[in-house]
């Protein structure tokens, strides 16, 4: 007659039991975090002040990182130390679409621009996209620099027109042509064109 040790555990219990712990792999945390933020590895160690290759080493699992790199790297990459050992969730779709059919944008009139929004019916958007004309044929159409968070992408459509921006000289851009570009620094455009040029812009919230 043998003796049951554990008579209350059960067989679900027992496989709980004997399947194996998941190890912490902190770094694929750190490449997953780096990888959130657009950063390569050049622009990681910068922040850090961790060599390229003693993150590629981090990340791949060579070497195991001391106490006071995973400070450097929390403090870098603008995280708390425990972040490091919290697995990545899996990125996952959203199922978010908007679409806008030509013309039928939300007007929105200034002074300097004639804006037409799209993707209106999206909220929390991360960017802003519209088409805009612009009226302004002058920096003193503007009276001062426009300045807002985010950064910004512009496509010239039509016509051409010359971007003023704080710390560079004067730019004029034609048909095709794109810039991008920190929308804290003083920036404003104008029409050089005979006909207001039209202009697709992407601003991040």
């Amino acid at each position: 007659m043998t003796t049951d040790i554990y008579p209350s555990m059960t067989v679900a219990d027992n496989e709980q039991k004997e399947r194996p712990v998941e190890k912490m792999q902190l770094g694929k945390q750190v490449k997953a975090i780096r990888k959130q933020n657009n950063l390569t590895l050049e622009e990681a160690g910068k922040l850090t002040g961790l060599a390229r290759s003693t993150l590629s080493k981090i990340e791949n699992e060579q070497i195991s990182p001391t106490f006071a790199v995973m400070q450097k790297l929390a403090a870098g990459l603008n995280i708390d130390i425990p972040q490091l050992f919290t697995k990545p969730e899996k990125a996952q779709a959203t199922g978010r679409r908007d679409i806008t059919k030509s013309g039928q944008g939300v007007p929105h009139l200034t002074p300097t621009y004639e804006h037409e929004l799209l993707s209106t019916q999206l909220s929390q958007k991360k960017m802003m996209p519209y088409r805009s004309r612009v009226h302004a044929r002058s920096f003193d159409d503007y009276g001062d620099w426009v300045r807002h968070e985010g950064e910004e992408f512009l496509l010239v459509l039509e016509g051409e027109v010359e971007l003023y921006s704080e710390f560079y000289e004067p730019t004029k851009l034609t048909v095709g042509d794109s810039a991008y570009y920190d929308t804290m620094m003083g920036h404003c455009l104008i029409s050089t064109s005979k006909e207001d040029a039209l202009i697709l812009w992407v601003t991040t919230s």
